[in-house]
């Protein structure tokens, strides 16, 4: 494990019971649960919550094209320390909920940078992997969830 691997937020786990409960509410920090979408573009791949499986979705796109923070939060992550990443950002929105971006072209934001919902943080690439594309993931408290059943619907 590198130093900048450790600086990456720990995680933990949650229950169904308690992702259930926390989806249709809005947090201490006035995250609403329907976030916006990270970037325009075709869902080339789903969430899998098998070992092994996608822990976000992938949304396809062209290099360059702008990717936007889905709710309010503080960066806490901006780098390519974490293999199979790219360049990544991870935004934590309070104690529960973190985002993350990946394989990005450009960040545009650093790391204790505050940013609004619908903040364009980056654009898009193709960094850690072989084709242009956002890998999106939402975790609550600290377990992968489906992006899916918190992006508003579109």
């Amino acid at each position: 494990r590198s130093d900048s691997e450790s600086s990456v937020p720990k995680i933990s786990t949650a229950t169904d019971m308690d992702i259930n409960r926390d989806i249709n509410s809005v947090s201490n920090t006035g995250t609403m649960s329907r976030w916006r979408w990270p970037a325009e573009g075709k869902v080339l791949e789903g969430f899998s919550d098998s070992q092994g499986g996608n822990k976000g979705i992938d949304i396809a796109g062209s290099r360059g094209q702008p990717v936007f923070s889905t709710a309010s939060g503080k960066v806490v992550y901006a780098g390519n320390a974490l293999r199979g990443y790219g360049n990544l950002i991870i935004i934590k929105h309070d104690d529960d909920y973190l985002s993350a971006y990946a394989h990005n072209d450009t960040m545009l934001v650093r790391e204790q940078q505050d940013v609004q919902a619908g903040q364009k943080i980056s654009t898009m690439g193709s960094t850690g992997t072989s084709s242009v594309r956002l890998h999106f993931e939402i975790r609550y408290k600290g377990k992968s969830v489906n992006p899916l059943r918190y992006l508003s619907q579109r």
